[in-house]
């Protein structure tokens, strides 16, 4: 997961470093009359935090209780489950001694049993949460691409990142794009 945040923020420094290298031949070509007038425009850049929309979009919310309320019930089971192994392997630790040999192998076998089936349950609802969850953000993500679109497209933006090393407050327009996602998903 390291190395794929790190390679994207790489990614996008070796882009805006082509793309502010390209900028004297773009600058020269934009001076030359052959260009036209409308390319004597300065290049407008804007910034979104997808970290920020990901999480404090009124879209992105909705979408986590509604994760909570599908998997809270399976996520009670699992741990009234782990209550009773618990229990069970207290229960052996406090009175396996005074137990017969076929009593407390039985009570062991029942526990990895216990044990075994709460693993798979587990590892089950795991998979589960985060394919929904995947789901459910790559959905807010379309949406919220799709503000993004409309807002460049509004507005007259060049390029709008969506990761960079630094950005310079003025060109983040992430609250822009949750305020229109919102007022988007309040209908």
């Amino acid at each position: 997961m390291k190395f794929h945040t790190l390679s994207r923020t790489l990614l996008a420094a070796v882009c805006a470093t082509a793309f502010f290298a390209c900028s004297p031949v773009m600058a020269q070509t934009a001076a030359s009359p052959a260009a036209g007038a409308s390319t004597n425009a300065p290049i407008k850049i804007g910034f979104i935090n997808t970290e920020r929309v990901l999480k404090d979009s009124a879209l992105a919310k909705a979408a986590q209780q509604k994760l909570e309320s599908e998997f809270s019930k399976r996520d009670k089971e699992l741990q009234d489950m782990a209550a009773k192994i618990k229990a069970a392997n207290d229960n052996l630790e406090k009175n396996g001694p005074v137990m017969s040999d076929a009593d407390r192998i039985k009570a062991q076998q029942n526990l990895v049993d216990m044990n075994r089936e709460f693993q798979r349950k587990q590892r089950e609802f795991s998979e589960d949460l985060n394919a929904r969850r995947n789901e459910a953000l790559a959905s807010v993500l379309d949406k919220a691409n799709k503000v993004v679109r409309d807002i460049a497209q509004k507005d007259h933006y060049d390029i709008i990142f969506q990761e960079a090393v630094y950005v310079n407050p003025r060109i983040d327009i992430t609250d822009k794009v949750l305020k229109a996602l919102d007022a988007q998903s309040g209908k």
